[in-house]
Parts: C-alpha cells; structure tokens; sequence
C-alpha cells in the first residue's frame, strides 16, 4: 500500500487522516482541537487519534491550513517592510489602498531612481546612502520584500541588486518580487510580496510544529503543502514563498468536499472556527479566480481555486450594541473551551453575573489571555509589556485586566498585541450557544450559560420584559444563518453578474437579500409582492458546524444540502489528494515603429531578448518557459517523470476601420507531475 498522512491546522481544530492512494479510501481519521501557544501540541493530540501501524508506510505527508488565511482576514502577521523601487509615494497615496498597501502605516520606503518605460535604468540609488537612511526603518522587521516598477522589462536587475545589499547586513528573510510573480502591475506585485514577508514567521511556526511531531512519532516521509490553486508544493519552496498559502486550507477543502461528494455543480461551504470559505463547483469542476486572489485588504496575483471568504465562523464573537445582539467578524476563544482549560474562567464569570457591572457596548465578559511572552521587548510599549505580565499567571476579565495596569476600559488598547498574536480574548461565541442548545457539548457548557446570561442581563437592562435564554440562543442562531444566507446570494450573484464583484452590491440590494431571509422565516407569506433567491447548485457542507446552519439556508435557496460522510475532515483529505503543476508565462512585445513592427523583444525570467521575428521569439520563448517550469517542479517537490504542456497565445487588437493590430504572445508552459514515486 502506498499510505499518505493529511493535516490541516484551522484555527480551531487540527484534523488527520491516513489515506490509501491505490484505493482511494481514508483508512483512519482524527479530530484535536488547535493550539495556537504552541501548535505541535494540537498536532501532535490529532496524530495521537490515528493508528500508528500505519506510520512505517506513509510516503508523503500533505499539509493545508487556514493559518496564512486567517492572518489575512484578522490583519495579523509579522512585522514585515517593502523595499518599493520607482512607485512614488503619491501614487501609493492615491490608489495604494486599493491593493492593501498603507503609505503612512510605516511598513513602505519608496525609493525614486531614473528609469525609462522599457525598463532601462539610466541611474543607479544610491546604495550606501539607502542603507543608512533604512537603518531605523527596518530595526524591528521580521522580513522584507523588494519590489521594482519596471522589474519584468529589465530582468529584476535593481531587485536582485537590492537583496544583495541588504543581505550583508540583515539576516531576516528577503523575497523579491520576481521572485514570487511575473505579472506587470507593480502595485499588485507590491502588496503581494508584502503580504509574503508577514507570512513568512506564520509559516515558519506551523512547519516547525509539523516537523516536531513528525520526528517524535518516527516519520521521515517528504513534507508538501497545499498551494491556493490546489496544487502541492515542497516544505523548502513554501517557506520563502507563504503567500501561496494565502488559501490553501479552503483549496484543500475544494479537494476534499469534490471527493467525499458526487455533486456535478455545487457550492462547497467550508464553516471553521474563523471564518467561511465558499468554492464553486460546475459541471465537476472547481471554478479558478482568474485574476489573482483577493483577500481581506488585499489584492495580489496568487493564482488560485475560486474561494470567497468572509469572517463568520463558530469562534466569530457575539456581542451586546445597545438593545442589540451582534456578530462579529474576530475570532475569540469560546469561554467554554477557556473554562475547560482554565477553570477560573468559570469562576470569574458566576462572580461578573453577581455583580452590578453591565455596558451597553463594551464586553465586559471577554477574557484576555497570553498566547506567546513579549519579555522586555523594545518594540512594545510600557502599557503594553504591563498588560501582558498582568496575564501571566492566567486569564483576565477586561476590568480586572485594566486594574492590574493601571488603566481602565476606556483608554485599554490591545489592538497591536491582538493583532500581533501576543495577546487573545475569550468570549461568547455561536460555539457557546451549540452548548446551551446541546448541539454541541465537549466543553464547560455552564460556562457558556453564564456568558449568555450576562450577555442578556446587559442587552435588556432597561426592558421590562427580556427574552428567555432559549429565545436568545435562537436569536445568536439566526444571525448564523443569516449572515451565511446573505454571503451565498451576493456569492451568486456576482458570479451571474461579474460587475457586481467588481462595484460591490449596492445598499439597496443588500436590502432585498435581507428582506428575501426575512420572508423565507416567515411561515406563511402574506406581502403583496414576494421574492427570492434561488440556485440549482447543491450546497455541500464541510466543518463542524454546517449541519446545524446549513439544511435551513438550503431550504431558502430552493435547492438542497449535502453533508458527506467525513465532512469534519475534508479539508485533511483534500491536502492528501493533490499533485504539482507549474504556470510559467513569458511575454513576448512587439517594436512599433511608424513603419511597422521593426522586431520582437522576449521578456524573460533572466534577461530580455530582441530578435526579427515572431516566430523566433516564440520560439525563444517557448524554450525558456519550459525550462523554467521544469525548474520550478522540482523546486516545488516533483520527483520522476516531469509532463510538459506548451501554448501560445496570439494577442491582437483592433482599430478603427477594423483594422487589426499586433500586440504579440504570450507563451505559457505548463508542468506537471508527482511528489510521490
């Protein structure tokens, strides 16, 4: 038997399966929840649920996670620079947004030097005196990314240029833009090698983690994760290179929920800890983004399956807006996960209940813990490094963290250590309601009462008459659902009117699709005008929660749910099922001249060639992207046979009087193969 292990860390739960590749079967499975103090923990209970007979088998183990997802959708990471050559900062002002590049955040230097369009550098930066005025700027960096505007017309020659310089003297990773993309928008190429250089410690952690309990329980199989397209690569490659992973764990959940499923069009819906993510299937096949990955604030050029991720998720905090129940988009510790491991979680909240302290808006119930120790780190404030000594010894409520500061709930800011990981909190969340309700009930379901019940006392201090706590928990329900029903319809709709994507949903149509969930509760329609949303796509549900919100989102949507067997690990057999394959596209311009085209110019990997004809550019280009793709392979794990795909793609434009223009190819190679042999 050829055996794989399949491990996908979410951000609740680290799920493992050992499956057979020559049958196709998943032999063992096991579910344990995350650890983000220390992941090889959550790793290594998972690994514990699987039999160990089969480990002296296993020939690859596959990874996936929504950790690099995650990051993005909380703004979290490292402390990483971008080192931008030729944009000027005017232009970062005005659209640098768009891509989630931030010009005052502190995170860009953007260096001016003489360039022309096609890329020729007519004056050199000054090196010595860049690496002098950067010096303060990169004294806290986890990483740097360089960037180049006229990178893909002259070889990257200042990028490469600039990681030489500064490689002498930082020993932080450095990744060029190049390096990672080859598209011509500096700006998209910009924010995704930013985003790149945050991941890089997120990464770092998790294969180390992997590689810790890999060790102890005697495996030695070649590690590969999950890229955003569904593809594999090495252990090695994805380390420089973690903005791959931006979603990989909602690719692998494609992978998975096709497999588990025989559904010919359906819409995979993936319900972690954190966040949704939703994938199109049509006529068996996953639909790809063909414009690079968007995600959170950021635009980049990742190629990927389509996924639509959105902040809703078992751990998404409930929270009390004046006579209003809320859910939010941050994750938060479930109190009963926390009271099942902190038993004065438990304790602390029976005496907040007791006590005569509400808020309309602050969430006085909210705990705060210590994920990882900031000891006497210049790169935190005094407050901050007090806080964080404050819940050394165990969970804090909000007040009784502010007391031991010195500070008080207004002027409490944890933004930066909650955002850097340092710090996270504890609440109510939809995971706490499955306890009171019974749906779900592992952990300290009083805890989860007293929470809500706090929750209540607060959302209807000045009412005479307040809610049961069975009506409250239906109320958290629904807002489960509706959020999820809400993101399912803009979902289909911009995907049956592509400009929608692109403008966004208008006030008033978000409107309709609240109202059309409203009516749809309703049991009998009495409205003189009713409406609705409607698809023939199966909706298949994967993670823990979906088959308590699911089947009734279906029933609105006219169609039905399909909740497969193993559903709770689709996402670990997706990362065992995939295999490489490699893009490499060059581009080759023509020279106008008012005579006419005057020759061809190949824009490579390395350096750009001109000759004659277009034949001989294509032919030139041919060449070298399938050498390029054959390296990029084996960089990314494939052993053995490597298959090779080549097209060319003619680009022509027309003018007036329908006259047609020569705009050139476009030459992609294509190549594909195993990582196991």
């Amino acid at each position: 038997m050829k055996l794989g292990i399949g491990i996908d860390t979410g951000g609740t739960y680290t799920d493992a399966v050992v499956f057979d590749f020559d049958s196709k079967k998943i032999l063992a499975s096991a579910k344990a929840l995350t650890t983000k103090e220390d992941l090889s923990i959550g790793i290594g209970n998972a690994m514990d649920g699987l039999d160990s007979r089969y480990f002296d088998q296993v020939s690859l183990v596959s990874l996936s996670t929504t950790l690099a997802t995650n990051a993005c959708i909380e703004g979290k990471g490292g402390r990483a620079k971008l080192f931008f050559l030729g944009v000027e900062k005017r232009v970062l002002d005005w659209v640098g947004k768009d891509y989630g590049l931030h010009p005052d955040s502190g995170e860009i230097y953007c260096c001016e030097y003489k360039s022309r369009y096609d890329g020729e550098i007519t004056d050199q930066p000054d090196w010595s005196v860049l690496l002098a005025d950067t010096k303060n700027w990169l004294h806290d960096a986890d990483g740097l990314g360089i960037v180049e505007l006229y990178a893909m017309k002259n070889g990257a020659a200042l990028e490469r240029k600039a990681k030489e310089v500064f490689s002498e003297h930082y020993s932080f990773p450095i990744v060029c833009g190049h390096e990672l993309f080859s598209e011509l928008n500096s700006l998209q190429r910009g924010a995704s090698t930013l985003l790149n250089a945050k991941l890089v410690p997120v990464i770092h952690e998790f294969l180390t983690a992997i590689k810790s309990v890999l060790s102890q329980k005697g495996i030695g199989a070649p590690i590969v994760i999950v890229r955003s397209d569904g593809t594999l690569m090495s252990e090695t490659f994805s380390r420089m290179r973690p903005v791959e992973t931006i979603l990989c764990g909602p690719a692998a959940s494609v992978l998975g929920g096709a497999h588990l499923t025989d559904e010919r069009d359906s819409m995979i819906v993936d319900m972690g800890g954190t966040t949704t993510d939703v994938s199109l299937v049509k006529d068996g096949q996953p639909v790809r983004a063909m414009d690079g990955v968007s995600i959170g604030q950021w635009r980049t050029f990742v190629k990927g399956v389509f996924i639509d991720t959105f902040g809703l998720g078992g751990d998404s905090a409930l929270r009390q807006n004046g006579a209003s129940l809320l859910l939010g988009e941050r994750r938060v510790m479930p109190v009963c996960v926390a009271a099942s491991r902190w038993p004065s979680v438990r304790q602390d909240l029976k005496a907040l209940l007791a006590s005569s302290r509400i808020h309309a808006t602050l969430p006085l119930h909210e705990f705060f813990y210590l994920v990882r120790d900031i000891p006497n780190s210049e790169n935190y404030s005094e407050n901050e490094l007090a806080f964080c000594r404050a819940l050394r010894g165990r969970p804090l409520l909000m007040t009784e963290a502010t007391e031991a500061t010195g500070l008080d709930v207004y002027t409490l800011n944890t933004e930066r250590l909650e955002r850097e990981g340092i710090v996270m909190r504890c609440g109510l969340t939809p995971t706490d309601i499955m306890h009171i309700k019974g749906d779900f009930s592992v952990y300290d379901t009083e805890a989860s009462r007293l929470a809500a019940q706090f929750v209540l006392k607060c959302l209807y201090a000045d009412a005479d008459a307040p809610c049961s706590m069975e009506e409250f928990c239906d109320m958290a329900y629904d807002l489960v659902r509706k959020k999820l029903y809400r993101n399912l319809v803009r979902i289909l709709l911009q995907d049956r009117f592509p400009q929608m994507k692109k403008n966004g949903l208008s006030q008033q149509m978000e409107d309709l699709i609240s109202e059309s969930w409203e009516q749809n509760k309703r049991a009998h329609q009495t409205g003189y005008t009713e409406f609705g949303f409607t698809t023939k796509a199966a909706l298949v549900g994967i993670g823990a929660p979906t088959h308590i919100f699911l089947p009734d989102v279906a029933r609105a949507l006219g169609t039905r749910c399909v909740i497969p067997e193993n559903a709770g690990v689709a996402n670990a057999v997706g990362a065992v099922m995939g295999s490489v394959s490699v893009d490499i596209s060059i581009e080759v311009r023509p020279d106008h001249t008012p005579a006419g085209v005057e020759s061809y110019t190949v824009l490579g990997t390395e350096k750009n060639t001109t000759v004659e004809t277009l034949e001989e550019a294509v032919r030139i280009a041919s060449a070298e992207a399938e050498e390029a793709a054959k390296a990029e392979a084996r960089r990314r794990g494939v052993v053995g046979k490597i298959d090779i795909r080549t097209a060319v793609g003619h680009n022509t434009g027309r003018l007036k009087g329908n006259f047609e223009f020569d705009l050139g190819a476009t030459v992609t190679a294509t190549a594909s193969g195993r990582v196991v042999s």
